[in-house]
């Protein structure tokens, strides 16, 4: 596990200002409550803005956590290069799962898009009350993993409307007819976009839209993913090899 040797201390999301005493809410002294935590227990603060902070547990009970922040412990992480992942809206626990996946391998943003295919799959992740349900997992993924940043969350947006205009930075459509990854990596600067396809595949007026937009294609292998494979896969490359350059 990536980390080891580390003190393992509970981590708690903490957006907005801090100062001395911290308090969190109903959420936050449940998960205390479950890790079984006591007052005076150390703890993390994350701001998801690049922000940590050490403390320690000062109030527990079933409505609130609050936290006495050492202040003088705040680091501050440098945001990483840009790397943005469109998701398409398709199963409910995959997008899930993906959305999780994406906090802990450091995306910088996600976009739900519904394409043509999107609407044929039910169960589907779509709709205010499913961002809400992302936005969540993606807490609970940066909480679990400790990190400073947690990924700006996208409004859901029509697959017409988001392909064009082209992003600013660089577009990568994930297909299995394109070029090795590692191949069309070398002419990719940040800030990049990935874009996976929908269960089923683009429709061809969709990977028109794409290409036209001048968005660049790239393959991971021989084998046909999921799309939650391929966006772990995709992620994980971007952020080894911006790191090797």
């Amino acid at each position: 596990m990536d980390g080891a040797g580390r003190s393992l201390v509970a981590t708690f999301y903490a957006p907005g200002p801090w100062t001395e005493r911290v308090t969190l809410d109903q959420g936050a002294a449940h998960h205390a409550a479950v890790k079984r935590l006591s007052v005076g227990d150390p703890v993390r603060l994350t701001g998801g803005d690049g922000r940590r902070a050490h403390g320690d547990v000062a109030v527990l009970d079933k409505r609130r956590l609050e936290i006495e922040c050492d202040l003088a412990s705040l680091d501050l992480v440098p945001a990483p290069a840009h790397v943005a992942l469109w998701a398409p809206v398709g199963d409910r626990d995959r997008m899930l799962l993906l959305a999780e996946k994406s906090v802990e391998l450091g995306a910088s943003a996600w976009r739900s898009v519904v394409y043509r295919r999107s609407r044929s799959v039910t169960p589907r992740g779509e709709g205010a009350a499913f961002q809400e349900k992302l936005r969540l997992r993606m807490v609970a993924a940066l909480e679990q993993c400790g990190g400073a940043w947690l990924p700006k969350l996208e409004p859901e947006t029509e697959a017409a409307d988001a392909i064009a205009p082209m992003p600013t930075g660089h577009g990568i459509l994930l297909d299995g007819g394109g070029a090795a990854f590692t191949d069309v990596w070398p002419s990719i600067h940040a800030p990049v976009v990935l874009a996976l396809g929908p269960e089923g595949g683009l429709d061809p007026a969709e990977r028109r839209a794409f290409a036209e937009a001048g968005w660049r294609t790239a393959s991971l292998g021989a084998n046909v993913l999921r799309f939650e494979t391929a966006g772990i896969a995709a992620l994980a490359l971007s952020r080894a090899l911006l790191r090797s350059t």
